[in-house]
This record gives structure tokens, C-alpha cells and sequence, in this order.
């Protein structure tokens, strides 16, 4: 950081997605029911899992996993931006936009490194079954789980160090509704080659690599599943991979979708609005994909509400007693 730029006093304009005052009220009620599902869809998702046994397998274990940092991936962006609303500020703190950085480049590789894990579980249940326990222990599990939080906290902890080096000038206006990485670099009058050699090594080596990795879980599955002679037993083992699947496509979609409008005209504004679809529509849409496709969660969401709802009568009776 340049010695003469004072970042302690320093702040940036959050522009959003609209700068229309008629469509602030519309975003605010938009985002904010998106906001309110998201959270409360994954939680109901693990407390499901926690409190249900029969759940208490790795594939369950890692959508809990999942659903924890996609409750906390939503949180980084969403409650400031309908704060900017209610308020009608758009003021971010240079501190805050780099906490807020940090934290998104955090919970996004969490999010990436998940779904790697996912698939590769599902790689040893469908092509390895009978050595399925064996393999994907709770000693495993764990690990997997700490080397992804590991590799996530280093990866973005590097990215924002070599942000905190920039220095910026005049130009304080972020066409984003939160300070993503790329628009902090582009608004740097400082040299950014560093930068950018970093955010695109690391999305190469670190994103490449964990979708090379569940490419190639699931041409093992494929596969696996092709030399299954009954009809019925293809299909069983399908099922158990489509949930994660399909979140899976929805993830990489939006995020090619991301690149794919960056590079338009209006290029910004695009890649904002394209953001939305992977730091809050796709989070929001998770505990439904893996709930209505699946009879476990189902019941186990079942399970939960009875034993919610029997609770209340107990407690009230109870407080009736002298």
C-alpha cells in the first residue's frame, strides 16, 4: 500500500444492481425473502441430519457440511446490501469491504472444495460399496472437512494480502451490490500484474482442479453404473448421485455464466446481476434439490416436525403443573 493513501478513512460506493429508486423497494423484498429461505431452508436441513441417526453417514455429514457454509456464504453479501437499501447508503468502509472480500473468497472455495468431497463419496458408495464403511470412516470424513477449511482460509487469506498491498486513488465506485475481488483490482491505480497472477492461478489451480476432480469421480460412476445388468439396479444407483448432481451443474453453470458476461458489453453491471445467481440462488435452491429428491431427508424432515410439534404440548403442560 502506498504510504501517502490513508486507507483508514477510506471508503467505496457499493453501486448495486440498480441505481432506480422505483426498484430499490422491489430488490429489498426480493433479496430478502431469498435471504430468509436460504437461511432457514439449510438450517431445517441440519437439524434434520443432527437429529436424526439414521442420517448419520458422509454423505450426510458433508451436506450438513454444505449447508452451513451456504448459509454463511449468502451472509457475507445479503445483509449488507439490504442494509444499503433500508438506509439509502452506499458506503462500505474500506475495512469492511476487505473483511467482506475475505470472507466470500472463504466460503466460495468452501463451497467448491464441498462438492468435491461430495462426489468423491459418492464415487466409493457407487464403485467401491462393499469396502464403502470401510474406506469413508469418521477419521476420513473429518479429515476431508479440515483440509477443505484449511486450503480455503490459505487460499483466502493469499488473495487478500495481495489486495491489501494496492492503493487507490479516485475512482471509489464498486458496480457490484458486494466488493467482489475483481472489481477491488480494477479500481487500483497501483500495478495489479501480482494480483491478477494470483486470482487467476489460484482459480485455475484450485477451481480447475476440483472440477477435474468430480469430472472424474463421475465418469467412474458412469462407468460403474453402465455395467449394472438390471434396469432397476441402474437406476437405484443413479438416484443416489442425481441430488448432487444436479447442484453441482447449477453451481458450475452460474459461475460460467459469471465469465460468460464478463466478457459482454456492459460487462459489469452483467456480471453483477449474473453473480446473483451463485451467491444466492443457488444456495437458496441446495436444501430443496436434496430434500425433494430424497426419501431419507424426507423423513427425517418428518421426524423433526413431530418431535417439534409434540414438544410444545409437553412444555405447556408442563408449565401448567404446580
Amino acid at each position: 500500500m502506498d504510504p501517502g493513501n490513508d486507507t483508514r478513512n477510506l471508503e467505496f460506493q457499493i453501486l448495486g444492481l440498480s441505481e432506480k429508486p422505483e426498484l430499490q423497494p422491489l430488490i429489498f423484498g426480493l433479496f430478502l425473502s431469498m435471504y430468509l429461505i436460504t437461511v432457514f431452508g439449510n438450517l431445517l436441513l441440519i437439524l434434520a441430519v443432527s437429529s436424526d441417526s439414521h442420517l448419520h453417514t458422509p454423505m450426510y455429514f458433508f451436506l450438513a457440511n454444505l449447508s452451513f457454509v451456504d448459509i454463511c456464504f449468502t451472509s457475507t453479501t445479503v445483509p449488507k446490501m439490504l442494509l444499503n437499501i433500508q438506509t439509502q447508503s452506499k458506503v462500505i468502509t474500506y475495512d469492511g469491504c476487505i473483511t467482506q472480500m475475505y470472507f466470500f473468497i472463504l466460503f466460495a472455495g468452501l463451497d467448491v472444495f464441498l462438492l468435491t468431497v461430495m462426489a468423491y463419496d459418492r464415487f466409493v458408495a457407487i464403485c467401491h460399496p462393499l469396502h464403502y464403511t470401510v474406506i469413508m470412516n469418521p477419521w476420513l470424513c473429518g479429515l476431508l472437512v479440515l483440509v477443505t477449511w484449511i486450503i480455503s482460509l490459505l487460499h483466502s487469506l493469499l488473495e487478500t494480502l495481495v489486495v491489501l498491498r494496492l492503493s487507490f486513488c479516485t475512482e471509489m465506485e464498486i458496480p457490484h451490490f458486494f466488493c467482489e475481488l475483481n472489481q477491488m483490482i480494477q479500481l487500483s491505480c497501483s500495478d495489479t500484474f501480482l494480483n491478477n497472477m494470483v486470482m487467476y492461478f489460484g482459480a485455475l489451480l484450485l477451481g480447475g482442479g476440483a472440477f477435474i476432480g468430480i469430472l472424474y469421480s463421475y465418469s467412474k460412476i458412469v462407468s460403474s453404473i453402465r455395467r449394472i445388468s438390471s434396469a432397476q439396479g441402474k437406476y437405484k444407483a443413479f438416484s443416489t448421485c442425481a441430488s448432487h448432481l444436479s447442484v453441482v451443474s447449477l453451481f458450475y453453470c452460474m459461475i460460467l455464466g459469471v465469465y460468460l458476461s464478463s466478457a459482454a458489453p456492459q460487462s459489469s453491471h452483467a456480471s453483477a446481476v449474473a453473480s446473483v445467481m451463485y451467491t444466492v440462488v443457488t444456495p437458496m435452491l441446495n436444501p430443496f434439490i436434496y430434500s425433494l429428491r430424497n426419501t431419507d431427508i424426507k423423513r427425517a424432515l418428518m421426524r423433526f416436525s413431530g418431535m417439534a410439534a409434540l414438544k410444545g404440548p409437553i412444555v405447556l403442560g408442563l408449565k401448567r403443573c404446580p
